[in-house]
């Protein structure tokens, strides 16, 4: 597992970052997280059908998600949630920590990035640092830094409930 912290320092990203409690769903984070700049995320680990695709989609943390109309936007046939050895195996995260940050942890590019057109225009939006006991509000320039830095693509789609 990569060193999170040492990454972001190298490309000399530094983001507002909040503890707290351990976070598993929205309602978690919407009375355990302190306030923090930027737009909250849900961050979802997906594979396709046959598992020979995974990815991550990271939408507005109220924004419902529709895994059928997901299809059509991001190509993935039936997607449905990665179990957490998929994740393990992925991303190098548990359950809870999925956030655009685990791909520090993919120099394979075995992950693909959906992120959706609402959230990608915010200035600044919420990421678990790999864990869920802590939440950064990294901006909208700072995450096109780190994922090129990462050699990942992202693909901004539209999604809808």
């Amino acid at each position: 597992m990569a060193d999170l912290d040492a990454f972001l320092s190298s490309l000399g990203i530094t983001c507002p970052r909040v503890e707290h409690p351990p976070v598993a769903t929205i309602e978690d984070v919407e009375r355990l997280v302190p306030p923090l700049a930027g737009a909250p995320t849900k961050n979802l680990f997906l594979r396709d059908k046959k598992g020979h695709r995974q990815a991550l989609v990271v939408v507005g943390a109220n924004k419902p998600v529709d895994l059928r109309a997901l299809a059509s936007s991001t190509g993935f046939e039936r997607p449905s949630f990665g179990s957490a050895d998929r994740l393990k195996r992925c991303l190098g995260i548990e359950p809870g920590c999925v956030s655009l940050l685990a791909l520090v942890n993919d120099p394979g590019h075995a992950v693909e990035v959906f992120i959706d057109r609402d959230i990608w225009a915010a200035e600044a939006f919420h990421c678990h640092p790999l864990v869920n006991t802590a939440t950064l509000s990294v901006t909208h320039a700072d995450a096109e830094r780190f994922v090129a830095a990462t050699g990942h693509a992202i693909r901004v789609v539209d999604i809808s409930a």
